[in-house]
């Protein structure tokens, strides 16, 4: 017997994943309760008609429809694990975590985000692609309840740039090397362009960290990569991408406990600076708080704070400590002027003031 509609039940949190912004959820039911299927979001093509259903503007049910108009859309700049499904059927404000269907009925994918210089349809759409939902459930339904992925510690630029492709080859030239991580070990170097994973050809960094980030940490993979103009290879060992990033942004995986997200006004996680963190930023130890995570649309991604940035002062008073950037957050009200005095990520940038009205 189904639910009839309107009825409420208690949900327990199994696990998130902030990386793509999801969420498993588990419901008690003492009878089966309906489903829909999953469909396959890799074998959607441009041009498909979708139904995109959820209660945009409390209006509960709403059923539109429209085509896919993209897929493979990198929206939120930073955001290696955020490709989305680009559509032009209407979704607005409250559309959000509603599913995206294809015409056999199927979840190909959650509506996520619009683009818009209203706040309402502008005939770009967005949703999370279907199996990328899947791949982060069947990891959050798992023993540990969270997403692991896999990294070999390197850096590139985020937007293809044909003048760097024609200097370093086609493929993904490498910015930066992470001291001790598996890239180093394995003898690759700042200026090497990779070009393959375990012999399967890579064109972007989207390609390259997807095929990375879905090997497990431990596991072997052989790397084909270009070097002043001759090809070579390499094998690497897949490391842990939270673990070997984790002294980069200041994080410490090794408290045995499981951190739960500050909710913030502003769209900010922050976390207080270490003294290691402190001498690699250039900063004066016991100064500051790192930024670990900036949710998309919020107050501190509009005036441009980023992901690894450290925050010195909020409206002149200075931020030493998670406490004392909370205490002066709650203390903020709406049309108020924030302005944060932010050194960004990378030893020897100069500090800048960022800042705008509250909403």
């Amino acid at each position: 017997m189904d639910d009839p509609a309107g009825v409420q039940r208690d949900a327990k949190v199994i696990g998130m994943d902030q990386e793509t912004d999801l969420a498993v959820i588990k419901i008690e039911s003492d009878h089966a309760l309906p489903a829909a299927k999953l469909g396959n979001s890799d074998s959607t093509q441009v041009g498909d008609w979708v139904l995109a259903i959820g209660s945009p503007f409390g209006l509960s049910e709403t059923v539109t429809a429209g085509i896919i108009s993209a897929k493979g859309r990198n929206i939120v700049p930073g955001r290696q694990f955020q490709n989305f499904i680009q559509t032009d059927a209407a979704i607005n404000p409250g559309n959000s975590g509603g599913p995206l269907v294809n015409m056999n009925g199927e979840i190909i994918g959650i509506n996520t985000a619009i683009y818009t210089e209203t706040s309402s349809y502008a005939g770009v759409g967005f949703a999370m692609p279907s199996n990328t939902i899947a791949q982060v459930y069947n990891q959050l339904i798992g023993p540990e309840h969270k997403v692991t992925r896999g990294s070999i510690g390197v850096q590139f630029s985020a937007q293809p740039s044909q003048a760097v492709s024609r200097v370093y080859g086609e493929g993904v030239a490498i910015s930066d090397v992470v001291a001790g991580s598996p890239a180093e070990q394995a003898g690759l170097k700042v200026g090497d362009t990779i070009i393959s994973v375990d012999g399967k050809k890579v064109a972007t960094g989207d390609e390259l960290v997807a095929e990375i980030a879905s090997r497990k940490p431990g596991s072997k993979t052989k790397l084909g990569f270009m070097r002043n103009g001759k090809p070579s290879d390499t094998s690497v060992t897949i490391a842990d991408r939270s673990k070997l990033f984790a002294a980069r942004l200041g994080d410490d995986d090794d408290n045995g406990e499981d951190a739960q997200p500050h909710e913030s006004k502003l769209g900010v996680t922050v976390k207080s600076v270490t003294p290691e963190l402190a001498e690699r930023m250039d900063v004066p130890a016991g100064k500051g708080v790192i930024v670990q995570e900036v949710k998309p649309g919020s107050f501190a991604e509009d005036v441009s704070v980023n992901r690894g940035d450290i925050i010195l002062e909020v409206n002149k008073q200075p931020v030493n400590s998670e406490d004392e950037f909370h205490r002066i957050e709650s203390a903020l009200k709406s049309g108020q002027d924030v302005v944060f005095l932010v050194k960004p990520r990378g030893r020897g940038s100069s500090t800048v003031l960022l800042g705008n009205s509250l909403p």
